[in-house]
C-alpha cells in the first residue's frame, strides 16, 4: 500500500501549478507550512483545532514573533486549511475566529520632496551609475516594488505611451504612466545595458554579469546614492515607493489613483499614505496659522 500523499506538498503543488504564484510566494508559503508541521509535532495537520493554533501562536509570540509575522503566518495556515477544507480533509477551518496579538501601528518612513529629488538626482556618469539613476528614477516615478522593478524587461517600457507593464503581488498587471525625467533615464541608460546584457537577457536591468539585477543589490546601491546624496536617514527601495505615494496624494488628493498605480488590492491599504498627508498639513498648520503659532506661545509663558 502506497502512502498517503503529504497534504501540505499536494497544496504548494496547487499554488505554484494552479495558483501560479512566484516563486518567492510559494517559498514564503512552504516556510509557514514547514512552521505549522514543526509545531504540530507527530500529530497530522488535518487533526488540529482552533486551540492548537491558538498555543502554536501563543509559542511563536514568546519566542519573539512580531504581531505583523503572527498575522502573516496566521494567514498563510488560513490559506492552507481552507484548502484542506474545500478537499473535504477536514470538517471546519481551525484558524477561523483566531486572531494575531495586535500590532503598533507605525506610518511607512517616507522622504520629502526634496531628499526624493536630491536622491535621483545624483550625478554618475559610469555605466552603473546611469542604471542606478534609472533605476531609482522610475522607482520614484511609478511607486514599484523593488521586485517589480527587478522584474521588468524591455518590452514592459512603452516609450510611445509614457507607460510601463508591471506585474505586482499574486502576478497581477497594472499599467503605470511614467515621468519624464524618468523616461530620460532610462533613454540615457539603454546604450550601457546593449553593451552589458548577455545575449538574449530580456531585462531592462542587469548587473556587470550581464543578467537581470537582484533585488539585494538594488538595496545595497540605493544606500550607497543616498550617502552621496547627503541623506542622513537609513533609505531603502521601498521608501520611493512610500514617497511617490505620499507626495501624488498630497497634490492630488486622489486616493483611488494612488491604490491603482500601487497595486494594492485593497483601498485600506493605500489609506495609511492619508496619515502621512494628514502629518504634513499639520505641520504646515503648526508653522503657519496665526491662532496656532499664538496658542503655543501661550502654553510657553503659562
Amino acid at each position: 500500500m502506497s502512502p498517503r500523499p503529504d497534504p501540505l506538498q499536494q497544496y504548494l503543488s496547487w499554488l505554484r501549478n494552479e495558483r501560479r504564484l512566484s516563486t518567492n510566494t510559494v517559498g514564503a508559503y512552504q516556510r509557514d507550512g514547514a512552521l505549522l508541521a514543526s509545531l504540530a509535532g507527530d500529530r497530522s495537520l488535518s487533526s488540529l483545532d482552533a486551540r492548537d493554533i491558538r498555543r502554536f501562536i501563543a509559542v511563536l509570540h514568546g519566542k519573539g514573533q512580531s504581531p505583523r509575522s503572527l498575522a502573516r503566518i496566521l494567514s498563510s495556515w488560513r490559506g492552507f486549511f481552507d484548502w484542506l477544507a474545500r478537499k473535504r480533509e477536514v470538517a471546519a477551518n481551525p484558524c477561523t475566529g483566531v486572531r494575531a496579538p495586535k500590532a503598533a501601528k507605525t506610518l511607512p518612513r517616507a522622504l520629502s520632496p526634496d531628499q526624493a529629488v536630491r536622491l535621483v538626482s545624483v550625478e554618475d556618469s559610469t555605466p552603473a551609475g546611469l542604471r542606478d539613476r534609472a533605476l531609482f528614477e522610475l522607482a520614484y516615478s511609478c511607486g514599484l516594488r523593488v521586485s517589480e522593478l527587478t522584474g521588468l524587461d524591455l518590452s514592459h517600457v512603452d516609450r510611445e505611451s509614457g507607460e510601463v507593464r508591471v506585474t505586482g503581488k499574486g502576478a497581477k498587471t497594472r499599467i503605470v504612466p511614467v515621468g519624464a525625467h524618468a523616461l530620460a533615464a532610462i533613454d540615457a541608460w539603454l546604450p550601457q545595458r546593449k553593451e552589458m546584457a548577455k545575449p538574449g537577457e530580456n531585462a531592462l536591468f542587469v548587473g556587470r554579469a550581464g543578467r537581470r539585477l537582484s533585488p539585494r543589490e538594488v538595496q545595497k546601491r540605493i544606500k550607497r546614492w543616498a550617502a552621496a546624496a547627503g541623506l542622513e536617514v537609513d533609505v531603502h527601495p521601498h521608501m520611493l515607493r512610500h514617497s511617490f505615494a505620499s507626495h501624488v496624494l498630497q497634490s492630488s488628493g486622489d486616493l483611488r489613483a494612488v491604490q491603482e498605480m500601487l497595486g494594492h488590492a485593497s483601498i485600506a491599504s493605500t489609506q495609511v499614505y492619508t496619515h502621512l498627508d494628514f502629518q504634513h498639513l499639520a505641520k504646515v498648520y503648526d508653522a503657519a496659522h496665526p491662532r496656532a503659532r499664538r496658542s503655543k506661545s501661550r502654553g510657553k509663558k503659562a
